[in-house]
């Protein structure tokens, strides 16, 4: 009798068992999952692993789509408007008027080409390596608007003339009394605007809320 008590194990035993199991979970080596029981330090939850691969991939469709509207356009632009009359869309207020700039968004810097595609590869590269650790939505879509933009203003930079880091970007999108841009600029200044609202709102990439 003792040795099948043994075996199967009595309630007492069980609710033992039981009780050692929360206080296991509870301590500071391991982290308690959904189901109540302890993950290794520095593991995900079996049910966030998945939630963070949808984030991750809604990263990068919102990023190809950015990068692929860019492209397109400027396809566009440089065969049908380039060397042609700007087109008038709103009156004065707004028209369409290709142009190449070297600089910045927004036609800033003129004489930091270089630099600046090194900014765009560094934001690009910043940008993947924190989508390992990104389980929010709007974070994936605020960090996909600037992948994409910083990715379509890079191809600029290396593929079209004068030369490879040195590009011009093609503007074409041309408000009364400001600056020429294309669609890249407009996702990075969405993104950031973005970011800076979930940071304000204390969302941080990993899911979480804080408040200060």
């Amino acid at each position: 009798m003792a040795e099948a008590e043994r075996i199967i194990g009595t309630p007492d035993s069980a609710g033992a068992d039981e009780s050692a199991a929360r206080e296991e979970a509870a301590a500071p080596g391991g982290t308690p999952d959904h189901d109540g029981t302890s993950a290794p330090d520095g593991a995900a939850a079996p049910g966030e692993r998945p939630r963070g691969r949808r984030r991750i991939f809604a990263l990068f469709v919102v990023a190809v789509l950015a990068y692929l509207l860019d492209l397109g356009s400027k396809m566009l632009v440089v065969a049908k408007l380039e060397g042609h009359e700007p087109i008038d869309l709103i009156g004065d207020l707004l028209r369409l008027d290709a142009i190449r700039n070297p600089g910045a968004a927004f036609g800033m810097g003129e004489a930091f080409t270089i630099i600046f595609t090194c900014i765009a590869a560094a934001v690009i590269v910043v940008i993947i390596r924190l989508a390992r650790k990104l389980y929010s939505l709007p974070w994936a879509i605020a960090l996909g608007l600037l992948l994409g933009g910083a990715l379509g203003n890079l191809t600029d930079r290396i593929f079209r003339s004068p030369g490879v880091f040195e590009g011009a970007v093609v503007d074409f999108i041309a408000p009364a009394h400001f600056a020429v841009f294309n669609l890249a600029d407009s996702a990075i200044v969405c993104g950031g605007i973005l970011i800076v609202i979930l940071s304000f709102r204390g969302l941080d990439p990993d899911g979480t809320v804080h408040k200060d």
